[in-house]
């Protein structure tokens, strides 16, 4: 039998990045969980935990962290029906995109009791690869499957337009958003993962715009992104639910009228952990279908 404490110590260095934040996180020394993770790793017969900076666990490790996570989550279902058993709330670790965690997500965090969320933020379009990793035991992801061990609800689509300033469409955009406006123009990117703006692009230019190569400014963040767009930094994807009251106001223009963007998404989660998620996924449902755009 795996010893639970060692497990949690396991997962605790992966997540925490370093012995001494995990001590801190489970209230113990960083001696004790040396001391585990090596009986873990004597036990199992392999190396769990790759030593550095940050320390990561190996491809054993998160196996063994992703049952650690669909044990707790199955006590949690337990307990349910027998409440002498509860020792505190459960974490789930799920991973979500920035826009959806800024428009619709929190709603449905906030209706689901008994539980503490550890969010992993990630591109739509990568956030299956956690879930795949066994990082996550839950994913609002743009993939919808199949993949192996999991079941994917579609949720409906997110919205983005494509904005600007009055001023910076002016005077970047003269003639609308041509290619070779759009490769002199300096765009907001989330990351080098953020593939919105090329999507885009390619679908309103056409498929020779996936030759458009365009300047970007780069920051990790939903609220960054429309302020910097309100102040004329550059044009971005914003969602719809976010720009359009400045839509309305004038604040901000679509560079090229109605051309919206829908990224359709989906909650995709282990089947093991299914129980325990149900009221997550139900609240999951009933926001995204209030928000998003139906599929």
């Amino acid at each position: 039998m795996l010893d639970p404490a060692q497990l949690a110590a396991l997962a605790a260095v992966h997540r925490r990045g370093s012995f001494d934040f995990a001590a801190a996180a489970l209230g113990v020394t960083p001696s004790a969980i040396s001391q585990r993770i090596k009986a873990l790793e004597e036990a199992t017969g392999t190396l769990l935990v790759r030593r550095g900076q940050p320390c990561t666990a190996t491809e054993t490790g998160l196996r063994l962290i992703r049952h650690h996570d669909e044990v707790a989550l199955l006590e949690r279902t337990l307990v349910a029906d027998l409440p002498g058993l509860s020792t505190g709330p459960a974490t789930l670790r799920i991973a979500v995109n920035a826009d959806s965690l800024a428009t619709w997500v929190i709603p449905a965090l906030a209706a689901t009791e008994g539980l503490l969320f550890d969010l992993v933020i990630d591109e739509e379009d990568v956030s299956q690869e956690w879930l795949k990793r066994g990082e996550v035991v839950a994913a609002i992801t743009s993939h919808a499957g199949p993949l192996q061990g999991c079941d994917t609800l579609p949720l409906g689509s997110l919205r983005f337009r494509a904005t600007a300033s009055p001023t910076f469409a002016r005077r970047w955009f003269p003639d609308g958003p041509t290619a070779k406006a759009l490769a002199q123009a300096p765009a907001i990117t989330f990351s080098d993962k953020d593939r919105l703006q090329e999507k885009w692009i390619i679908r309103h230019i056409g498929t020779g715009a996936r030759r458009v190569a365009f300047s970007s400014h780069r920051m990790a963040s939903t609220q960054a992104f429309l302020d910097a767009s309100l102040h004329g930094l550059g044009w971005t994807m914003n969602p719809e639910i976010l720009a359009a009251p400045h839509l309305n106001q004038g604040t901000l223009v679509e560079l090229a009228p109605d051309t919206p963007l829908d990224v359709a998404l989906h909650w995709q989660f282990t089947r093991l952990a299914a129980p325990a998620l149900a009221p997550l996924t139900q609240a999951i449902r009933s926001v995204a279908g209030r928000m998003l755009v139906p599929a």
